[in-house]
């Protein structure tokens, strides 16, 4: 065995380390959006709920039981979904670095994607009707990578806008030299 293979690292890195952005704290996203997401789950687990259970009910021979039970699960889902996506909420965040961008978000899952800003092609701003209507945004930046899904959602309009331009304008000057 050669020395190499009996050093220890000099450094241990824990898991939450290798979220943390370098050098500073992450810029944490509109707390609206969760009110956006809640307002959407409202919306869809209500109207299929709402259109299952009425459906059972029209049929003769389907006990009574049943609708009730699909309600009381979906109630029980409801109020899961409704605290996770508070904590999920909570979890996006960005930092700007020199060279890139860095995206996390999950909470079970936790995920970091770092985007060179000479990579980037395209930075998308978009809000739905419900969004707008909350006054809040999207942020997506698009690579060369297919798989690259760097996303920042629920930002304010002038938050969102001052991103858009810093991050074309770091682009343009990164991509600049090739």
């Amino acid at each position: 065995m050669d020395a190499a293979e009996n050093a220890a690292p000099a450094t241990t890195t824990s898991v939450a380390e290798v979220f943390r952005p370098p050098g500073g704290e992450w810029v944490r996203v509109s707390p609206v959006l969760a009110r956006a997401y809640r307002i959407e789950l409202a919306i869809s687990l209500g109207l299929g709920v709402l259109l299952v259970c009425g459906g059972l009910l029209l049929i003769p021979d389907v006990p009574r039981v049943i609708p009730m039970v699909i309600a009381l699960v979906a109630l029980v889902a409801f109020v899961w979904i409704w605290i996770v996506i508070g904590r999920r909420v909570t979890s996006w965040g960005y930092a700007e670095r020199a060279d890139d961008l860095l995206v996390t978000s999950g909470i079970l899952f936790r995920r970091l994607v770092i985007v060179p800003y000479g990579r980037m092609q395209l930075v998308d701003v978009t809000a739905g009707p419900l969004h707008r209507a909350l006054g809040i945004t999207t942020v997506q930046l698009h690579t060369a990578a297919a798989t690259s899904d760097a996303r920042i959602p629920g930002l304010t309009p002038d938050i969102a806008a001052d991103l858009r331009d810093r991050l074309a304008r770091r682009g343009e000057e990164r991509s600049a030299g090739l």
